[in-house]
């Protein structure tokens, strides 16, 4: 970049942030049969090394967002990077199960590290570079999960699941380390005026809990005292949260966007986003672990488990870059229904035919290019629809049902995977067929809801939307850019292929800023 040595230094350091991130969501699925093993537990409770994360990543999101938006973005930052730091260590030591889970949780709250990147960017770059940065801070996140599975799945193999959490300790320490010495300590925003502390824990608390009753149904029995309790404790504190977000002053999340149509579809598309994609990446990555004496898996190692992940995490990329091309010929409700159909396609042929790691690869291939039409599509709708002033507020709110979709769908294949398990407490190839089907079938409901609810939102005038560059930017960053920023956008200038050009030598730029920092 040509800008001043301290604005270069600070975008390396916002994509090394961006980057951490990406690895630390590479710490997840692909572990789940070693940390099986290492604390002799079922899949079911492991499994919970995944969904503590997300849920913490659920509600650390529009915490970090709400802090971040304000005078003290380093201070949020390096006090997030910290807290997931110590969360690394003591997942790499835990004597038991359960303080690996306190450590993954703290581990979590680094979901909300990307848009905090975004947002700085936005704050402290120059105007002409804030749009190609973010465009970076993108395509970084994509690259970085791609190559981040494989490694921890390496790391995991020479040194053993603990070695993985090392190696995530000691890549948030290194960012850590990058934003203490390089973010500036002041900015120019002003103080968000109070935080809803009340919500956060009513969130934490409805999520928890119902997480916990879906989870572990099949174990405890889904007619028991304990689960119908938590159930229903789930559904009255959210009930609660919402009352509350909606009297709140400065709430967490704002609920009064629902009112547009377009928003709720969003949502609900954005729920069966998160649910689909980590049924079907924790179910695939632990059913191709499995040994083949079982009578089912593919006794495939940690790594292959990881390289899995890279068509997923490159098509996704590659799908949400053909929108411009799509949308004109398709409309926005068939480039929504389609890409769910596209999965739903992908979990049927796995769920019929799974004997190498061939079948594996042909659905996450599909499970990468669906979901990335959908994830990019989404925000645009979202954006069309709403003043521009609520750009900021719709993203966060998407964010969080995205969030609790991942959650859900993470704790529903732990619940599927137990209540088919084999009388010797061993999972089953019924099991996991299940879970692929359960996964089409929400996203077929998925692309229902888009083709027949779409039809139904309304524009904002013209002059009461983004404009188009705008809207292109949140596309490809999957809305990211804007989740806890400013509403007011900044606006790029430059037509699309200038800016193209722009991305590509920064990106050169960058690589070279990289190796002098």
């Amino acid at each position: 970049m040509n800008g001043p040595p301290s604005e270069r230094l600070l975008a390396v350091t916002l994509v090394l942030i961006c980057l951490v991130n990406a690895v630390l969501s590479s710490l997840g699925a692909p572990l789940i049969p070693d940390i099986a093993r290492e604390f002799h537990q079922s899949l079911g409770a492991a499994q919970w090394s995944l969904t503590i994360s997300l849920v913490a990543g659920a509600v650390a999101a529009p915490i970090l967002g709400r802090l971040g938006d304000g005078p003290s973005v380093k201070r949020t930052m390096v006090g997030a990077l910290a807290f997931v730091t110590v969360g690394g260590v003591l997942a790499a030591v835990a004597p038991n199960i359960a303080t690996l889970l306190v450590g993954r949780a703290m581990q979590g709250a680094g979901m909300g590290l990307v848009p905090m990147a975004m947002a700085a960017a936005r704050e402290y770059l120059s105007a002409a570079r804030v749009a190609p940065t973010i465009a970076i801070l993108s395509v970084s996140i994509g690259v970085g999960a791609g190559a981040g599975y494989p490694i921890s799945g390496l790391i995991a193999e020479a040194w053993g699941v603990r070695g993985a959490y090392v190696f995530g300790a000691i890549a948030s320490g290194v960012a850590l380390a990058g934003a203490a010495a390089v973010l500036p300590g002041r900015s120019r925003k002003t103080a968000p005026g109070g935080f809803d502390w009340l919500g956060g824990a009513l969130l934490t608390m409805a999520l928890v809990a119902t997480l916990l009753g879906t989870a572990q149904g099949s174990e405890w029995g889904w007619g028991s005292a304990r689960i119908a309790g938590l159930l229903a404790a789930g559904g009255v504190l959210f009930a609660v949260w919402a009352g509350q977000q909606l009297r709140a002053a400065a709430p967490l999340v704002q609920l009064r966007l629902v009112r547009y149509p377009a928003v709720l579809v969003s949502d609900g598309c954005g729920l069966v986003l998160g649910i689909s994609m980590y049924m079907i990446t924790s179910a695939a990555t632990e059913f191709v672990q499995a040994d083949r004496s079982q009578g089912f898996g593919l006794s495939a190692t940690t790594t292959q488990a990881g390289l899995l992940l890279i068509p997923m995490s490159i098509l996704m990329l590659f799908g949400s870059r053909t929108l411009p091309f799509l949308v004109p010929r398709f409309g926005i409700r068939g480039v929504l229904s389609g890409g769910f159909l596209v999965v739903a396609a992908g979990s049927m042929y796995f769920a019929l035919l799974h004997s190498t790691l061939f079948d594996a690869y042909v659905l996450m291939a599909s499970v990468g290019i669906g979901l990335g039409l959908t994830s990019a599509a989404i925000p645009g709708l979202i954006v069309q629809a709403i003043p521009a002033r609520e750009t900021g507020s719709a993203m966060g709110f998407y964010s969080v049902v995205r969030n609790i979709g991942s959650s859900i769908g993470s704790a529903l294949t732990a619940a599927i995977v137990v209540g088919h398990e084999s009388p010797a407490h061993q999972p089953t190839e019924q099991g996991f067929t299940t879970v692929f089907w359960g996964a089409a079938i929400v996203c077929v409901v998925g692309a229902v809801l888009a083709h027949v609810l779409t039809a139904r939102q309304s524009r904002r005038p013209n002059d009461d939307q983004l404009p188009e560059l705008e809207v292109r930017l949140l596309e490809e960053t999957d809305g990211q850019a804007y989740l806890p920023g400013s509403a007011e956008a900044s606006k790029p200038t430059a037509p699309p292929t200038a800016r193209a050009r722009a991305v590509l030598s920064d990106c050169v730029d960058l690589a070279r800023d990289c190796h002098t920092a």
